[in-house]
């Protein structure tokens, strides 16, 4: 089975403004890691789903742009919960993917075989 089949029906969901429970700097490094050994080994998901902290990551002068546009010029949908920018003042200024609702999130999960939150 080839990488792109084990992860073309997943729901990625990052939650946090990074991964892990370490200083930010750290939690970039990790999730633009992660991120990068997916496009390399071509195990893209078909959707992932930015909440809570996780929008930080999508706004312009977020560290891992590059690597989310590159994401999502290879078809993935990322989706960012319109809410959560509202809350953190943020709408204006994404920078990548498209801003939905939470009931968008839900469908991306619904559809998706496996649901793996970072």
């Amino acid at each position: 089975m080839s990488g792109s089949q084990r992860f073309q029906d997943t729901a990625l969901l990052i939650t946090k403004n990074g991964i892990g429970h370490a200083d930010v700097e750290l939690q970039h490094k990790l999730l633009d890691t992660y991120l990068r050994l997916l496009l390399e080994n071509g195990d893209l998901p078909a959707a992932i789903c930015f909440y809570t902290d996780g929008v930080k990551l999508v706004v312009k002068e977020s560290p891992l742009l590059d690597r989310l546009h590159d994401i999502e010029a290879r078809g993935v949908r990322l989706i960012i919960c319109s809410t959560c920018l509202n809350s953190f003042g943020l709408t204006d200024d994404v920078a990548v993917g498209i801003i939905g609702s939470m009931a968008d999130i839900l469908e991306a999960q619904t559809r998706a075989g496996k649901v793996i939150t970072l």
